[in-house]
């Protein structure tokens, strides 16, 4: 197995036996040796690991180890990557993703408020310190996402800590400075929001104190996002996709406050707010 896997490695790679004896240092005879049909000279460990380096294939596959052809490292770049979070509301690459999922059920856990759920006031105000001249730019951003969820035909689950909203209602933390005004026409935007976009649209309320997460988006079956500030870490091999699709249905399935009183729960805030 190892002469044959060796000798498909070496095709594929489009290189000579000569080739590779000069890549991994040892004189063309040896190699001969092992890949004659009737040799019965067995390869050590260092050339079957220099060999494997030079293939760009693993040490296990040419032993017969195992059926993947790829490295360990290959194997983790073709199923996680980990490009750049540029501070925008809703940047290109988050677009993409939406865009190559529809169709599918897009279950998101936001860091804050749903962009798509925002006011023009509200993107401004969370924008302008860091973007600038931007801003502008990022409300299209946010307009164009939610024009594409009311046009698309994915299906949209967004699960938020419910201390979230008992924060932005009273202006608390993240949300300290923000003016009433502001606060209330946001409440009464999302609510009139989710309930147009119901039930393609389903926002969950979850006790954090309970259950934890981070900010995380499931794009069907097709790759999940979670969000680290910098860096987007992305997951597109199915078993982690699974994985944390199941720990989203989960904030979901205990949900404190359901998509049904979504609405009137956001009703209730506003009298708080002061």
């Amino acid at each position: 197995m190892f002469r044959d896997r060796l000798g498909l490695a070496l095709a594929d790679a489009r290189l000579s036996q000569a080739a590779l004896a000069r890549l991994v240092g040892v004189d063309r005879s040896t190699l001969s040796q092992l890949m004659a049909a009737d040799g019965k000279r067995l390869p050590n460990a260092q050339l079957v690991a220099e060999s494997a380096v030079a293939l760009g294939v693993s040490s296990d596959w040419l032993l017969g180890l195992s059926d993947r052809r790829e490295t360990a490292a290959n194997v983790i770049s073709a199923t996680m990557e980990m490009p750049e979070a540029p501070r925008a509301l809703v940047d290109e690459t988050i677009f993409a993703w939406h865009r190559e999922a529809e169709g599918y059920k897009i279950r998101h856990v936001p860091a804050g408020l749903p962009d798509m759920l925002k006011t023009t006031d509200m993107l401004m105000w969370e924008a302008e310190p860091s973007l600038g001249r931007t801003v502008a730019q990022a409300v299209g951003a946010s307009r164009d996402r939610l024009d594409w969820m009311r046009a698309g035909t994915s299906d949209y689950e967004i699960a938020i800590p419910r201390h979230e909203l008992a924060c932005f209602a009273g202006a608390q933390g993240y949300y300290a400075g923000l003016p009433a005004a502001l606060r209330r026409a946001q409440l009464d935007h999302m609510a009139r929001l989710c309930s147009q976009l119901y039930p393609r649209l389903r926002m969950y309320l979850f006790d954090a104190r309970r259950l934890y997460s981070a900010p995380v988006t499931v794009f069907g079956p097709l790759l999940a996002v979670v969000y680290l500030g910098r860096n987007y870490m992305v997951f597109r091999d199915s078993e982690r996709v699974r994985a944390i699709g199941r720990h989203v249905d989960g904030l979901i399935r205990d949900a404190v406050v359901t998509a049904e009183a979504i609405p009137a729960h956001l009703s209730d805030l506003q009298p708080g707010i002061r």
